[in-house]
This record gives structure tokens, sequence and C-alpha cells, in this order.
């Protein structure tokens, strides 16, 4: 996946459990759409230029996370969410 690739809003119910945990700056499990697995917790959600980034803190780095690059994310207190696209 190009990072040029055009951006896919997520489902606003994805994004509003997004915010929760942004709010209570929860752990997360996140599983990308490349495979890749982060145990972070979640910060910030930001726009910029029409695209929507989650920020975490992974191990104490600061890192921007595209939304639909996210394929599902998970916390006892939300379960697993499987990330849709709006």
């Amino acid at each position: 996946m190009s990072m040029n690739d055009a951006y896919q809003p997520i489902n606003c119910d994805d994004y509003d459990n997004l915010e929760l945990a942004c709010q209570h700056h929860l752990l997360l499990t996140l599983e990308l759409k490349t495979g890749e697995v982060l145990k972070a917790s979640a910060r910030d959600l930001l726009t910029r230029k029409n695209i929507e980034y989650l920020i975490i803190d992974d191990a104490g780095t600061e890192r921007e996370v595209r939304l639909d690059r996210i394929a599902s994310f998970s916390h006892p207190q939300i379960g697993t969410v499987v990330v849709s696209e709006s």
C-alpha cells in the first residue's frame, strides 16, 4: 500500500471508539493492514489534508497512524473492533 493511496474514511462508530480510547489514554492493541501489531497508548485524533490519524505513544515514541491503515484495535473496555470503511 502506498502512502499516496486515496484516504478512505472509517465508519463513525469505529471513530467514536477511538475517541473514547484517546480520552482515557487506553493501551490498545492495534493490528495494521500490513500485518504489523502494535501495543500503544491512544493519545489523540487529528485531521491533516483530509486524512485522519490516530496519535499513539508507542514505547515513549509518538507516532501517527492513518485510520484507514488500521485493520482492528482492541482493549478490554471496548472489545475488539474490526475497522470498516464508512
